[in-house]
């Protein structure tokens, strides 16, 4: 557990903090019962902080806003209340992740600007309705890490354990379908910026259609289509990926130029290399966490107040790629910060297990379950990688949508930034559901033409 969390227990999690998920602690009605009194319909606290600087829960509503576009910032006008520094990081180190920390002692010039904290997280009322049946329905099953009876919501809004927390980041609301053009850029150890993929993904979340139900879900609820369009080694290729609420069941499907055929992939996961990031980031680092749960013992350690990037609209302003990406981060120039409670989740790597990456800190947002900061320690102990996700105000999801992500090698002072969009014309475009047809592979094989 890190030192300075300063934990805010319910009598229920702290029931459930040892275990990493086998079974489902049963939520009680008076429980349940809080999602429409003092929690809100995803699970947060409604109330504001004692001292006001996060503010009560209202609903989470923004301006009107259309999809697709470049993504206006609904509050530009705002100025920092106050910025972190190399100078001042102590004075807020209860209030920052490891590796931010690290971040700020590592490099002289790195900045967190702290602006007014805005509750923008909603969701249809669909969700919420979904939601608040998860509470009773929601099971983890027999083999400690699936799940069951789950659909169109947050599977465990009032968690009991880290394995839940987790599930609760997984299946975010983060609308039904959506299109993302994008770039990703690795930064070399000595500075040198690579593009390594330009990425059109067809991004679907059959977990979340409107009009399902339990009985007619599938199973896989996340299922996207990737085509890498550049650098020209790369066009032509493309992937397709079908994730699914049992643990075992993830399929992945690659197209390769050179041979001009669509083949299965066997390993998809944990700590493979992911091809679209050039290595750079595991299969598992993706959104700072995705992919199967087995390796790991989670541990809810508790809620905090934390500084994180939040309502980070203005981070596709600038015209160009280049204008927000520096030698060694993003420009702190245009970054928006803002103070939240998150729930903490502690991963460590199970007896018998491998993996490169046997210590792991999650950052989950209250408000939206989603990861927003992350932490990785390596096999002797010591900060690896400080991982984050940027999220915009997006009203025609509507909610907070997650946007760039990406690591901070904290060793060897290399990067990446995954989901680059600021020379792109659309930035993250919500769109009707696509017929299931598009992510099979032999729609991929159909298509091949390289």
């Amino acid at each position: 557990m890190n030192r300075y969390v300063r934990a805010v227990w319910t009598s229920a999690v702290t029931a459930g903090l040892a275990f990493s998920g086998a079974g489902h602690a049963v939520v009680s009605a008076e429980e349940a019962a809080q999602l429409k009194g003092t929690l809100t319909p995803l699970g947060a606290e409604k109330a504001a902080s004692k001292d006001g600087s996060i503010p009560e829960w209202t609903g989470g509503v923004m301006p009107a806003g259309k999809s697709g576009g470049k993504r206006a910032d609904p509050f530009a006008g705002e100025k920092p209340l106050y910025s972190v520094t190399a100078q001042n990081v102590s004075q807020y180190a209860d209030k920052l992740s490891d590796g931010q920390q690290a971040m700020l002692k590592k490099y002289p010039n790195y900045r967190i600007d702290v602006y007014k904290t805005h509750r923008t997280a909603s969701a249809p009322q669909w969700v919420y309705d979904n939601t608040l049946k998860n509470t009773t329905r929601a099971k983890v099953a027999k083999d400690g890490y699936s799940l069951e009876g789950v659909y169109g919501g947050i599977p465990f809004p009032i968690p009991k354990t880290g394995l839940e927390a987790m599930w609760n980041n997984l299946l975010s609301w983060k609308g039904e379908s959506l299109d993302l053009d994008f770039r990703v850029y690795v930064t070399t150890s000595d500075g040198r910026r690579l593009l390594s993929s330009d990425v059109l993904l067809e991004d679907q979340f059959p977990y979340f259609a409107k009009d399902g139900s339990p009985e007619k879900f599938n199973g896989f609820f996340h299922k996207y289509r990737l085509s890498i369009n550049g650098p020209s080694q790369k066009a032509g290729e493309a992937v397709i990926l079908h994730d699914s609420l049992d643990q075992g069941s993830r399929q992945v499907w690659q197209y390769l130029t050179g041979q001009r055929r669509v083949r299965k992939l066997p390993s998809a996961a944990y700590d493979t290399p992911a091809f679209a990031t050039s290595g750079v980031s595991n299969f598992d680092e993706i959104s700072i966490f995705d992919g199967p749960m087995d390796r790991y013992e989670w541990k809810l350690v508790g809620k905090k107040e934390l500084i994180i990037p939040y309502n980070t609209n203005k981070i596709y302003a600038p015209a160009k790629d280049g204008d927000i990406l520096m030698e060694r981060f993003i420009h702190p120039d245009h970054l928006r910060w803002e103070l939240h409670r998150v729930w903490v989740v502690e991963a460590n790597l199970l007896s018998g297990k491998r993996h490169v990456m046997p210590k792991r800190t999650f950052y989950l947002d209250e408000d939206t379950w989603m990861a927003v900061l992350g932490d990785g320690w390596d096999a002797k102990g010591q900060i690896w990688k400080s991982f984050w996700r940027f999220t915009v105000a997006a009203p025609d999801m509507p909610g907070v949508a997650p946007a760039m992500f990406g690591h901070y090698n904290l060793q060897t002072g290399d990067w990446i930034a995954n989901l680059v969009m600021n020379e792109k014309s659309d930035q993250i475009k919500f769109v009707p559901a696509r017929p299931e047809s598009r992510f099979s592979p032999d729609s991929l094989a159909g298509e091949g033409v390289r």
